[in-house]
């Protein structure tokens, strides 16, 4: 064979192989929601098997079983859906990759889940229906069933359209439909349905401001100074220092009570001590980490990007301490009932329970949360880690002044309703700047008010969808979980 015939052969060769080689990307990009999925449902099949295992032969194991199965699809959509809140604007902002953003807050939801998750859940999720109606033992486990596979079923596909929703709020339509398909409309106090309504606009709105007013605060004493890295030495301490007080507050409230009673001010006496000292340790380091940085807004993000991995890592812990119940309690009130024969207003959450809800959370995440994190990171409107900073310090303050004010609240809002009122605090701002060039330009060279106004930095597709979506959880779960509860009672007949 002549050297041009093997110099062919070879490029024939060449030529067969990357063909093999973009078959084969093609392939497990198809693949890889289907990998997924196999995963979820090897996961959902442990943990029933294990439920099982544990229950043994007692009575009523099988609805032990299938319950756990519930659970465990539940804690996957909201590893999937709700972390993506704490992590997007940090993975947005690049900060951390999206690797690096899953390994942390698998392990702080986890963390969060198994130290400070509660030994106790509420069984009636917060009142809303009336205890009386749902006595008898049977009736209680189908209505806990139904609310629990309804809510897993409206956040799954919350996620598939890339909306983020309250899984909160998910649990709690499920529980209020079950329980009008099995008691009629007077079991529900519409009080309290009144009072979780209004934090549809509460959240998003106390989330959107704070976030805003943080963002105005920093470009006023940091960004529009003459002196950047100066005025950064002294205010990125202070804003720690408020990040520190605004969780220590909260972790007080959450993780110490089950060694003692922890009371608001109490809390926030704890707050303000951590927030002082952290404040004062981070004086040094952030000298330290300006050194030789130009006076540049660039600069100014490098300042931030450490303080925004611990708030996004502190969130990923408070959202386990706080959300993992809304995966295991019904299962939790389910085994109760299964044990005692009773229903009860508050049970206790078995260690195996609660472990479920934990690996499950950081499974979903792993598997199909980069969705969601991409969306609220990237997609809302583009965040660099001041921005994103003030998210997360939003999120943070919010939670403790909603539950010193008593107001019903949901996290995921406020952290979306956040990056919103950043998104659109900029759009105010950058227009308001745009007024005031127009005006040293000569007529010529001005840009048109029409155009102005298109040059939108907040997607308004996405504002409509997560708006739409948030109005029509309770009641679209609570449709799902009636159909869920007459199908779960036509089965057990």
């Amino acid at each position: 064979m002549s050297e041009q015939d093997g110099s062919y052969s070879w490029q024939t060769l060449d030529r067969d192989l990357n063909r093999l080689s973009r078959l084969e990307a093609a392939t497990m990009y198809a693949s890889r929601p289907l990998i997924g999925a196999g995963l979820s449902l090897l996961f959902v099949g442990v943990a029933a098997i294990a439920a099982g295992l544990i229950v043994g032969q007692t009575p009523g194991a099988i609805f032990v079983v299938v319950a756990a199965a519930f659970g465990a699809y539940m804690a996957l959509n909201i590893g999937a859906n709700d972390v993506a809140n704490n992590m997007g604007p940090a993975v947005g902002a690049r900060a951390l990759s999206m690797a690096g953003a899953i390994a942390i807050a698998a392990i702080c939801e986890s963390a969060g889940a198994l130290l400070a998750g509660g030994d106790v859940v509420d069984t009636i999720s917060k009142g809303i229906v009336a205890p009386e109606s749902l006595a008898d033992s049977r009736v209680f486990v189908t209505a806990m069933m139904a609310a629990l596979l309804s809510a897993a079923l409206w956040v799954n596909l919350a996620t598939f359209i890339g909306a983020p929703v309250s899984t909160t709020h998910s649990v709690v339509g499920g529980v209020m439909g079950a329980g009008i398909a099995a008691a009629g409309l007077g079991a529900v106090s519409w009080t309290t349905m009144s009072a979780i309504a209004a934090s549809w606009v509460i959240s998003p709105a106390l989330g959107g401001i704070i976030a805003a007013a943080m963002l105005a605060f920093i470009k006023w004493k940091v960004i529009y100074v003459e002196d950047k890295i100066a005025a950064a030495r002294i205010w990125v301490p202070v804003l720690i220092g408020l990040m520190a007080a605004a969780f220590a507050s909260y972790l007080a409230l959450k993780g110490l009570k089950h060694v003692m009673s922890i009371d608001m001010p109490t809390a926030l006496m704890i707050g303000a001590a951590i927030g002082t000292l952290c404040a004062s340790a981070s004086v040094p380091l952030i000298r330290h980490q300006s050194n030789g940085l130009e006076n540049r807004n660039r600069s100014l993000k490098v300042l931030f990007r450490m303080p925004l991995i611990i708030s996004a890592a502190l969130l990923s812990f408070a959202h386990g301490a706080n959300d993992v119940a809304n995966a295991v309690g019904p299962l939790a009130a389910i085994v109760y009932a299964q044990e005692t024969g009773g229903a009860a207003a508050e049970v206790a959450i078995p260690v195996w329970v609660m472990l479920i809800g934990a690996i499950g959370i950081s499974f979903g995440l792993m598997l199909f949360g980069p969705k969601l994190i991409q969306m609220v990171g990237n997609q809302i409107t583009k965040l660099n880690p001041m921005r994103a900073y003030c998210v997360a310090l939003s999120a943070a303050v919010t939670v403790i002044a909603a539950s010193w004010l008593g107001l019903p609240v949901s996290s995921t809002h406020i952290a979306v309703g956040g990056v919103f009122g950043v998104g659109f605090f900029r759009e105010w701002h950058a227009e308001r700047r745009a007024r005031m060039i127009q005006d040293t330009r000569p007529a010529a060279r001005r840009v048109p008010s029409e155009e102005r106004r298109r040059r939108k930095l907040v997607r308004r597709s996405h504002f409509l969808t997560i708006a739409a979506a948030w109005v029509i959880t309770v009641p679209a779960a609570a449709g799902l979980s009636a159909i869920c509860f007459l199908a779960l009672s036509f089965v057990s007949i």
